[in-house]
């Protein structure tokens, strides 16, 4: 199985997990679509893969166009999010479909042999599961 690793603040995984952010937003996208599941790296400090979720639909589009269209629903301020576009004419917002919070966070060392955290996203092809 193909899946995604996101990296994503602390500040914003807990937004993900009480429902209040249903899209995470990207500057690049990425390619392989057959990746049709995400897991979410809760980064430093926690340093824990927390969470899955499918990929629903992917919106691109100006910022100022995802921020109208999303903003009841992106878990951010708009501060934080015109923060993070302020160098882009275009972004990404990725719905959240059945996420799946994991009990116990799983450390990404027990998993892969040679974990070096994603800057933004990188390709996965390990099954992981809440018992690994």
């Amino acid at each position: 199985m193909t899946g995604v690793l996101l990296s994503i603040k602390p500040k914003y995984v807990k937004e993900i997990l009480s429902g209040a952010k249903q899209y995470e937003f990207r500057k690049q996208i990425f390619k392989n679509e057959s990746a049709k599941t995400v897991f979410i790296y809760s980064s430093s400090p926690q340093k824990k893969i927390v969470a899955c979720f499918q990929v629903g639909k992917i919106v691109e589009g100006h910022p100022d166009y995802l921020w109208e269209q999303f903003w009841d629903v992106s878990g951010l301020n708009e501060e934080e999010f015109f923060d993070y576009f302020s160098d882009r004419d275009t972004g990404y917002a990725i719905r959240i479909d059945d996420l799946e919070p994991f009990p116990e966070p799983i450390d990404p060392h027990a998993v892969f042999e040679r974990f070096v955290a994603p800057q933004s996203f990188c390709y996965v092809d390990c099954p992981i599961n809440q018992t690994t």
